[in-house]
């Protein structure tokens, strides 16, 4: 019997899916279809739809699962010890001198490869 509950939950959870989808789209094809209402109340009745879309899958196995990953995501964000600001600008300045100096060296790679090309080929003076 448990089997049925959550195969009929499951099935449930796919038609709530599947509806979602389909106000998605019906929001979508309304806001063009409306196109002499102003913008503003267009945009407005996205919002709605969205909001009605959010509220519809969060009430899946699937909502569920996503708002507990963000909450746990949360969680782990508030663990990271982050750097401080001299840190930042330290390894901030540290990748632009590195960019630099890696584009001069290729710079000179070129053009000393483009000097000896151009020798080999009798096209240089």
């Amino acid at each position: 019997m448990n089997t049925q509950v959550e195969a009929s939950a499951s099935v449930f959870d796919v038609v709530k899916q599947v509806f979602s989808v389909v106000f998605v789209v019906a929001g979508v094809a309304a806001f063009y279809y409306f196109s002499e209402i102003s913008l503003l109340y267009r945009v407005l009745g996205l919002v709605v739809v969205a909001l009605i879309v959010v509220g519809l899958i969060l009430t899946t196995e699937l909502g569920q699962n996503i708002w507990g990953f963000v909450l746990e995501a949360k969680q782990e964000v508030r663990k990271v010890i982050w750097p401080t600001r001299e840190e930042t600008v330290r390894t901030t300045l540290l990748v632009f001198a590195m960019v630099f100096i890696v584009g001069l060296i290729l710079w000179l790679l070129d053009m000393f490869l483009f000097w000896g090309v151009r020798f080999l080929t009798g096209q240089g003076g």
